[in-house]
């Protein structure tokens, strides 16, 4: 029958793996994580292994709440969220060496999960101390022997594992910033089953509301020369032209090449962007991009697509227009889609769209200004709408009259094309906030917008923002009220919030920002200006030498070898000795020593020499000891403090003072 694992042990190994599953927890949704972590609690209370019935049950019912909560659909944050679940199971079926040992070896991959979804400080932060822990737990089970009492937790041991993790730290700088980098990973990783921004090629008016009450970032930017106006700060994800009388989606792109793109009359904005992982295959870019980013293709409709999803951080360079006439002639494929309305549906709209229409006498601008006086006239805004049928567009323009960004954008929108006039919605942000530390814009998942654009005869596509006509003075609540109803931390810290974020920009800029290119300029201040494959290997090559033969020296202070508590205490007790001028000489015996040491310390002369015989007695004339008097021995010399020694005799024998 296997060995019970003792109490002690059993903590020390549940601890090292909830410490290892506490950096992936925090990447689950606030539900199942608390879920997880009440499921462990009982685990770990169990006093002894539930039934294989009883396992796989709750196995099961935790899986299939997995998999409904992500949409029955394979991702990555499916697979990391069902890691955890097994992890935090598995309390329940450790209770002997063996299976202490398997935990450990399955916990050290929710750290490793942990980072494929977030590279961030604060996974760092909690990776490195469960990596520790995890290594301690793992060397007292290797010294574990069945039948005999807990391998003890000193902090001679604890000290051990932090030198080693501390060791490790030079090789992995030098592996980090020198090791050859690929241009692009060998692999991709597979796409997330719930995408992380919130914003994807689809848009159902209703379905943001959570979205605004979230402050998470998903980009940073920094405008290197003229600062833009807060009026022109939209920023552009999709853009969504086919209805279906409920959701917007993107359609397909027009099969022909997009038409050369020329503005006129434009103020010119350069800028840099960080933006954090969505999931999706777009980049944010601000309101009119003249150019793709590098590693984006500009499409037909003035957004930018990536041929991957954005897993990861990543980091660009932009030049936008604003105020600018667009001198490119509208598609006929375009066109048609821009005035497709699903048949059958809102005819009070249509009716009402035909009258204005006939009343400007084929004026464009007309039309959308008198819309937007209607809007400003008799319609409110705020995040609790009433609910809509059939003819939802009908439903808000001429009943409710009450809702907020993508209620207007869709009615705007329907009502300009039952107009005549091409038009469309586009989702991104709006706005943004301004950090005083970095001075740079900080734009969050709350600043998701929806917004319009019309076809106009002479000046192309104009973003009209429907929302924004609404009175001042008919605004029922705001995001912002949502979010300081939802806030973790009052207003008071907002210093606080903005310094954490300007650290996480840097971390960005410095860590996760660091890719190919960048490797390549760092040996420019010795001349190097683009480093190829092999100067970068010579570099790690010399980088990894140099940690090494740091380790090595670290290693070779005199440091204790042995793992044996009296074999360190005596260690301890030379090094005191040697530090007031009675260094041992290594071919020196403990008891030649301890003779020596009594000449130069008369007022200590029988402590030391006791103690040095006892050692010495253990060590070299297996003089047995049992665990009591081991510790005494060890616990005295830890506690010896030598005195000031007199000036002669205070050298090892065969060498002069």
């Amino acid at each position: 029958m296997a060995e019970v694992l003792p109490r002690r042990v059993r903590l020390l190994s549940l601890a090292a793996a909830g410490a290892c599953l506490l950096p992936l927890l925090l990447q689950l949704p606030t539900g199942l994580a608390w879920g997880l972590v009440a499921v462990a609690a009982v685990g770990v209370s169990a006093a002894r292994q539930w039934p294989v019935f009883s396992r796989l049950t709750l196995l099961a019912l935790l899986g299939s709440y997995v998999l409904v909560s992500h949409g029955f659909s394979l991702g990555r944050d499916t697979g990391c969220a069902m890691l955890a679940t097994l992890l935090a199971l598995k309390p329940f079926e450790t209770h002997r060496l063996r299976d202490a040992r398997s935990l450990l070896g399955f916990s050290l991959f929710a750290p490793f999960a942990a980072f494929l979804q977030d590279q961030g400080p604060l996974v760092l932060a909690l990776a490195l101390p469960a990596m520790a822990l995890w290594l301690l737990a793992l060397a007292v089970l290797a010294e574990q022997v069945p039948g005999a009492p807990p391998t003890r937790v000193d902090r001679g041991r604890a000290r051990d594992i932090a030198l080693a993790v501390t060791l490790a730290v030079p090789l992995a700088l030098a592996g980090f910033w020198l090791f050859p980098r690929l241009g692009s990973p060998m692999w991709g990783l597979p796409e997330n089953a719930l995408g992380r921004s919130g914003l994807s090629d689809r848009m159902t008016p209703d379905e943001w509301v959570e979205l605004f009450a979230d402050d998470a970032p998903v980009l940073r930017a920094r405008f290197t020369a003229r600062q833009p106006r807060s009026d022109d700060l939209y920023w552009r994800a999709q853009v969504l032209t086919w209805f279906d009388g409920r959701t917007w989606s993107r359609g397909a792109e027009p099969a022909q090449a997009a038409p050369e793109r020329r503005f006129e009359a434009a103020d010119v904005l350069d800028y840099e962007v960080t933006m954090e992982p969505t999931d999706l295959r777009y980049l944010v870019t601000l309101d009119q991009p003249v150019a793709a980013p590098e590693g984006g293709q500009l499409a037909h409709d003035l957004t930018v697509s990536t041929p991957a999803p954005v897993v990861a951080l990543v980091r660009y360079s932009g030049r936008s227009v604003s105020n600018a006439r667009q001198v490119f002639p509208l598609a006929p494929e375009e066109e048609r889609a821009a005035l497709s309305l699903p048949r059958d549906l809102n005819p009070r709209m249509r009716a009402l769209a035909l009258q204005w229409r006939n009343e400007a006498a084929g004026d464009d601008v007309a039309v959308v200004r008198r819309a937007l006086a209607w809007i400003g006239e008799d319609f409110s805004y705020s995040l609790t709408v009433p609910p809509s049928g059939r003819h939802a567009v009908d439903d808000f323009l001429f009943d409710t009259r009450v809702g907020f960004c993508q209620h207007y954008s869709s009615a705007f929108t329907n009502l300009m094309r039952a107009a005549g006039i091409p038009s469309r919605v586009v989702v991104g942000y709006a706005g943004g906030y301004r950090n005083p530390y970095g001075e740079y814009w900080v734009v969050r998942k709350m600043d998701a917008h929806a917004w319009s654009e019309v076809w106009l005869r002479g000046r192309g596509w104009i973003r009209v923002d429907p929302t924004a006509a609404v009175a001042p003075e008919r605004v029922l609540d705001t995001v912002q009220d949502l979010a300081r109803a939802e806030a973790l931390l009052p207003d008071a810290f907002t210093p606080l919030r903005d310094f954490g974020d300007w650290a996480r920009r840097g971390w960005n800029d410095m860590v996760l920002g660091f890719n190919a290119a960048r490797q390549a300029s760092l040996l420019r201040p010795l001349g190097i200006e683009q480093a190829s494959a092999g100067q970068l290997a010579a570099a790690f090559a010399i980088g990894a030498g140099l940690a090494l033969v740091l380790t090595l020296a670290i290693l070779m202070r005199g440091r204790p070898r042995s793992r044996d508590p009296l074999e360190r205490a005596w260690q301890l007790f030379t090094r005191r000795l040697r530090r007031v001028g009675l260094a041992k000489a290594p071919s020196e015996a403990p008891l030649s020593f301890g003779e020596r040491v009594a000449s130069a310390l008369p007022a200590q002369a029988d402590q030391v020499r006791a103690l040095s015989r006892r050692y010495a007695a253990w060590r070299y004339a297996g003089v047995p000891l049992d665990a009591r008097a081991k510790a005494a021995l060890a616990s005295e010399l830890r506690a010896y403090r030598p005195g000031k020694p007199q000036p002669a005799n205070t050298a090892p024998a065969g060498v002069s003072p």
